[in-house]
């Protein structure tokens, strides 16, 4: 690696929770820097999801990123001319804003609905432990747990 690393910036948090991880969730959710329409499309998910749950709209998110978040993920790495997955646990950070993606890419995945539904049904899902984002978490713990025997090989 070259030069310095580039210092960690904060995300300013949302306007209306005032919660870092939604505005980071936003961000990730922007389009061409269309921060206003990003936010929209989350206020209304999370409005959709208040009177759909009993529940606050933010906890229920929490929930959804604690139970999308994947704890180990394979790595390919070289070891004496062959490629092999191996298995290394997942840094919190990392964890968060790969949960954060596999929601935002459900949704969008989803056709023929307003993007505030398919976002809203999709951390509704998630929560509950179902949905495409906790396919996306099951497959990325099967494959770890079947290149277990490389393990060893982790930096």
């Amino acid at each position: 690696m070259r030069g310095k690393q580039a210092p960690k910036r904060d995300i300013a948090p949302d306007p209306m929770f005032n919660d870092p991880s939604l505005g980071k969730f936003i961000n990730f959710l922007m389009l061409d820097g269309k921060k206003v329409t990003a936010q929209k499309i989350v206020y209304g998910a999370f409005a959709i999801i208040k009177k759909a749950e009993d529940k606050e709209p933010l906890e229920v998110f929490e929930e959804a990123l604690r139970n999308v978040g994947p704890s180990v993920e394979v790595k390919t790495k070289r070891v004496g001319g062959s490629n092999y997955q191996v298995p290394i646990p997942v840094k919190p950070e990392r964890k968060n804003s790969l949960a954060m993606r596999w929601i935002i890419n459900a949704a969008r995945a989803k056709k023929g609905r307003a993007m505030t539904e398919k976002l809203a049904e999709e951390i509704t899902l998630a929560a509950k432990g179902e949905g495409d984002a906790m396919r996306k978490k099951t497959d990325v713990h099967k494959m770890a747990e079947s290149n277990r025997a490389f393990a060893h090989f982790a930096y």
